[in-house]
């Protein structure tokens, strides 16, 4: 039996039919009384026959607690990408954010759902994975080759470790298991718009760098040496987490880049394995880096990597 919690209101009701091998039943019970609002529990073991309920009940809400509604209705009107097979789910789960102000676009497979975020501008994605024609992962992976910045969350039955480790590996910022409750899903998204809302620091939208002799351009990853004479000896076409790795070191030039950090945002997880696969990227950044004699990256012990670059020490 599968219980779904909302905020529903003014309902003490049972409803039984069906046959002895498809029998059915939804309660909605009062749980407790607070300025005349409750919390319902539905209990149904067809999810889609409680979805049709559910969206006959939708425009009889019209009291919410005060308190929850203050706490819940902050979205200033965000936009939301939806994307979930379901249909009727996804029309309650549409309802539902609606009511909270958030402006909600629905689709219905990830094909339909990569042609409305390619002609939309949103302000975050909420995905299904089990989907028909192109599933929630490799949606997920599209739009990150053309939006890094984009939140996302997956909304899904796969609740296996694997499927949770895959989902953040790919770009994910929250991750939330079916059955759900309402509330908890918009705090979560509120945390996420949240975070995703933070003040840009101007050194994050750094595109190109002067690193003493070198020039280093970030959207091409192309690192070049000023003073080489032949070409080959003059630039390096850069690997995604090398390009990334030092942007990182540029930011924190002649500063302790946080291990930790780079970690989380570039390898997405800090282990034992990313860990070394990140001192694998810093050697090759050395090699490259060599040619000035006035270039160092230092490593300092238990917290990360310096880029030191000893002509602007010397000019502070």
């Amino acid at each position: 039996m599968i219980i779904f919690e909302r905020p529903f209101v003014g309902f003490n009701k049972v409803l039984t039919g069906g046959s002895k091998r498809h029998n059915w039943q939804i309660k909605v019970a009062r749980r407790r009384e607070s300025q005349a609002n409750f919390n319902k529990f539905i209990k149904l073991p067809l999810p889609r026959i409680l979805h049709a309920y559910l969206l006959a009940l939708m425009p009889k809400l019209s009291h919410v607690n005060q308190s929850t509604n203050r706490l819940l209705m902050a979205s200033t009107n965000y936009k939301i990408l939806l994307v979930e097979d379901d249909q009727n789910f996804g029309d309650v789960l549409r309802s539902y954010l609606e009511m909270h102000d958030y402006e909600v676009t629905l689709a219905t497979d990830g094909v339909l759902g990569f042609e409305a975020f390619r002609k939309g501008n949103f302000d975050l994605c909420v995905f299904d994975v089990m989907m028909p024609r192109k599933d929630g992962f490799t949606l997920a992976k599209e739009i990150r080759e053309r939006d890094q910045e984009v939140p996302i969350i997956f909304l899904t039955a796969k609740t296996m470790k694997d499927d949770i480790l895959n989902g953040f590996k790919i770009g994910a910022d929250d991750y939330i298991a079916k059955p759900f409750n309402s509330e908890e899903l918009l705090l979560r998204i509120q945390a996420v718009l949240k975070r995703a809302n933070k003040p840009v620091d101007p050194r994050d939208e750094q595109r190109e760098y002067i690193i003493g002799k070198f020039h280093f351009n970030y959207p091409l990853r192309i690192l070049t040496f000023n003073e080489a004479k032949a070409e080959e000896e003059n630039q390096w076409k850069l690997s995604p987490k090398e390009s990334e790795l030092l942007k990182m070191f540029c930011k924190y030039i002649n500063d302790v880049t946080p291990r930790s950090e780079a970690l989380t945002k570039i390898w997405h997880e800090d282990n034992y394995f990313t860990a070394r696969s990140m001192d694998v990227f810093v050697t090759k950044l050395r090699k490259y880096l060599a040619k000035d004699s006035a270039i160092e990256i230092v490593n300092i012990h238990g917290n990360g990597f310096q880029l030191l670059v000893k002509d602007m020490v010397a000019e502070r």
